[in-house]
């Protein structure tokens, strides 16, 4: 991977994986959190979270971090003048809290369901719940192409049942669990095809191959999107 080529693809767009404001009200209700809690967005990408989790804690606050600190500037604009969030680099391994949520969509994977779930609940305040989504397999025959191209980028993705294994070796109960839908992932893919296309014309062999690498994952869900998606699942320690 050419991470030059990588971020001057994903460069100012509004998110980083599948989500919705509709996933996250399911969430954050199933979720209680107080109208005065503290979330923290874990690996906030630039930030498209942030107003769905402000709005379910209108006298509370969100701190949102992310590794990248290219994300983290474009998440720092967004809400330069809102005192309830702080945009900071950090690492989602390493939490401060207590949170009354942690929430996360789609980048538990880089530390793994249960060694995060682990990590985080130290710092969750009583009653504390996490919120985050993973990629998950929803078949146990998955085709050849669907199975070749999470092999090459996720090999342990896992099933619904595995998800939720990997919850609760690490001592959580599951509140609620659904698929993220199809808006969700349109909602990421619509605005990376167009960047796509834009960058297009008189791209370098790097950043083509880039830029092949996300078409081909934009055309394997869409042709394959019954046989895997993101599982959003609500937990709370046990």
């Amino acid at each position: 991977m050419d991470w030059d080529a990588f971020f001057t693809l994903h460069s100012d767009l509004p998110r980083e994986g599948p989500g919705d404001r509709d996933s996250l009200d399911w969430a954050l209700s199933l979720a209680g959190v107080p109208h005065d809690g503290a979330i923290c967005d874990a690996g906030c990408g630039p930030g498209d979270d942030i107003a769905g989790l402000l709005a379910h804690v209108p006298d509370g606050t969100v701190e949102a971090l992310d590794l990248y600190d290219g994300f983290v500037a474009q998440a720092a604009r967004r809400f330069i003048t809102d005192p309830r969030v702080t945009v900071r680099q950090g690492d989602m391994g390493a939490l401060s809290g207590p949170y009354d949520l942690i929430w996360s969509a789609g980048a538990v994977y880089f530390l793994g369901v249960t060694e995060a779930l682990t990590a985080w609940r130290t710092v969750l305040a009583p009653g504390g719940a996490v919120a985050f989504s993973q990629a998950c397999w929803f078949t146990d025959r998955p085709s050849d192409a669907a199975r070749a191209y999470w092999e090459r980028e996720y090999p342990q993705m896992t099933d619904i049942a595995g998800v939720n294994a990997q919850i609760a070796a690490a001592g959580y109960d599951v509140v609620g669990q659904r698929p993220l839908s199809d808006a969700a992932w349109e909602a990421y893919f619509t605005p990376l095809e167009a960047r796509i296309a834009e960058l297009r014309p008189g791209a370098s062999a790097a950043l083509a191959a880039v830029l092949d690498e996300n078409e081909a994952e934009i055309a394997t869900w869409r042709a394959h999107r019954a046989e895997y998606g993101y599982l959003l699942s609500v937990v709370r320690p046990a």
